[in-house]
């Protein structure tokens, strides 16, 4: 299904006029440099095709014969293309110079070979420059230190295209496809693809770059090499019997797919790339949904936006596209030579924005105005570990598989939260709005008779674990007030919630009991100073113990997580509070 998507994306991009799309046979290559030749085949100069300053030039992405240049120890040269050491005999601060010399007496006698078969007067200038081209001589364009090893081709003066692109020559180079089409040294199957019967390829090729971690040289996502995976006497990639045509379609089309910063988005592990079946606006902005950096053009932000916020409000933002449409979404992951799938996921552009939908509310949760909206999926793992690269690989794939699925968010996301909460005793928006997500989404799927978590504070909630985390912040403030109304503010610096949070939360019956006498003795201290205060305390902490008939001896995960929402709720209504009544008393809420 994978590959047939891919396949089928690659035809819709070769169908398209201004596709840059490689055809089978040719590949995109970054080139950095251009041989400029005479005529007569003498070097007139090396042209730097790359764009930019400094250490950021870019190199132009150029169409050239051939398939990506092929990784190994090997000498292969390449049609018309090459880097400096196939092409000039030439690699900056050289450790191996006898391998560079092979490297170029192999180009050079390709090339020769060739002349009298292509007969073109450029292809004849190319051979003539390679014929009297010394390596030594490499040293006197010093612009070849700063390009390195990129990738270089071949022009003539005068002429606006490259040596690879005339007629002729791409004449020839399309006869060799075609024969190679047509020859029956392959061996014949039906495509798993295409359904067709034609040559079945012993290897998928171009390789696949662009994924995070993968091999630089590329990687597959189909490969057999070890006797263990075969069977029925095939070997290598003839045990998933694709065709060299749609091997190299799929292949490609998911090139450009990770290619293109605007179709792929990290997630955790993951190179994620998306598209949908025919060209539609939602192939732009679903990066920026799923956390690419926000754009710099404040048009597009603002639109993006708008998108997010109809969204969340249930309707269909129309300039997304037909909501019919097929829409498809990629998550890779590196494993040494090959590519991991780490989730796939075939929907429709409906489908996606309802359950988006229902993600957004799962999330919404009470917050500052400086802080987003709208929870990307990275801010979400990356609240569950220290390090970013300490994410645990199955939990990306399996977060977005519950956020375009609408299933259930999974239990070691909700475990990994809580774990962080306790280890720092940090609740802050980007963690706590997850937890409600998790236990939101776990009520409503197993028809729990627990009624769903609102955004803020909820006062008639009287589940035991809710309660006891107002509870806990209840007291938390009382032991700040007394503390800064008494001049003792250098004490804030370990409140209540740094020394007890962690056993508060998982076995409130050992702890409670103390922080109730501690906050004694702190309203003691706000009663000689502001008795309003003190009463207003005793009136709250009575509320909410009423709900309590007893401190639970052990709280499981799930009511864990509600002590958390019940402390972050309450201290951001503490904060509202002291918004409205007292504006010169605001202090941080966690």
């Amino acid at each position: 299904m994978i590959l047939e998507a891919l396949n089928s994306y690659y035809e819709r991009l070769a169908s398209e006029p201004d596709s840059e799309i490689a055809p089978a046979g040719f590949s995109r290559q970054k080139i950095s440099y251009a041989v400029v030749l005479d005529p007569d085949g003498s070097l007139h100069g090396i042209e730097d095709l790359r764009t930019g300053d400094g250490k950021k030039k870019v190199a132009a992405s150029l169409l050239v014969c051939g398939d990506s240049k092929p990784p190994g120890a090997g000498v292969n040269p390449c049609f018309l293309w090459d880097n400096p050491a196939y092409m000039l005999g030439y690699k900056p601060d050289d450790p191996k110079p006898e391998r560079t010399r092979q490297a170029f007496e192999a180009f050079r006698q390709r090339h020769l070979e060739l002349e009298q078969t292509i007969q073109d007067p450029q292809f004849s200038a190319v051979c003539r420059f390679l014929e009297k081209w010394d390596p030594a001589q490499s040293v006197e364009h010093p612009g070849l230190v700063e390009i390195g090893t990129g990738f270089g081709l071949f022009r003539i003066r005068g002429k606006s295209q490259f040596v690879h692109e005339v007629d002729a020559v791409r004449q020839w180079w399309q006869d060799q496809l075609q024969q190679a089409t047509t020859s029956t040294e392959g061996e014949l199957g039906q495509c798993l693809v295409t359904g067709r019967k034609a040559p079945i390829a012993r290897l998928h090729d171009p390789k696949i770059k662009g994924v995070s971690g993968a091999q630089s040289s590329g990687a597959a996502i189909v490969s057999f090499n070890l006797d263990a995976f075969e069977s029925y006497g095939k070997e290598q990639s003839r045990n998933a019997p694709v065709s060299e045509t749609a091997a190299f379609q799929y292949c490609t089309a998911l090139n450009s797919l990770l290619a293109d910063r605007s179709r792929r988005v990290q997630i955790g592990d993951a190179t994620t790339v998306f598209w949908t079946e025919k060209p539609t606006p939602m192939e732009n902005i679903f990066g920026l949904v799923l956390g690419n950096p926000p754009p710099e053009d404040e048009g597009l932000l603002n639109k993006l936006q708008n998108i997010l916020h109809l969204i969340a409000q249930g309707k269909y933002p129309a300039e997304l596209g037909d909501k019919e449409t097929p829409f498809y979404i990629l998550g890779l992951s590196p494993n040494a030579a090959r590519i991991s799938v780490r989730f796939w996921r075939v929907s429709s552009l409906g489908e996606i924005v309802a359950n988006l939908k229902q993600h957004f509310d799962d999330l919404a949760l009470q917050h500052r105005e400086n802080e987003p909206d709208f929870i990307s999926p990275w801010q979400i793992l990356r609240e569950t570990v220290r390090d970013s690269k300490d994410i645990p690989p199955q939990l990306s794939g399996a977060l977005m598989r519950s956020i375009l699925s609408g299933q259930a968010y999974p239990q070691m996301l909700l475990a990994a939260l809580i774990r962080r909460v306790r280890a720092d005793r940090e609740l802050r928006y980007l963690r706590v709005a997850p937890i409600k997500a998790c236990l939101n989404r776990q009520f409503k799927l197993n028809s729990s008779p627990i009624q769903e978590i609102a955004m803020a504070l909820d006062t008639s909630r009287e589940d035991v674990a809710y309660c006891l985390g107002r509870l806990f912040a209840e007291l938390e403030k009382i032991q700040e007030d007394a503390l800064n109304r008494t001049g003792d503010a250098n004490k804030i610096n370990a409140t209540i919630k740094d020394r007890y949070f962690g056993s508060a939360s998982a076995t409130p019956a050992c702890v409670f009991p103390r922080l109730i006498r501690l906050s004694q003795h702190h309203l003691r201290k706000l009663e000689s100073e502001k008795k309003d205060t003190a009463v207003f305390h005793e009136k709250r902490i009575q509320e909410i113990v009423g709900k309590l008939q007893k401190f639970p001896g052990h709280l499981n995960l799930q009511d864990q997580g509600l002590f958390a929402i019940g402390y972050y709720h309450q201290r951001q209504d503490f904060f509202i509070r002291k918004e409205k009544a007292e504006p010169d008393a605001l202090f941080a809420v966690n």
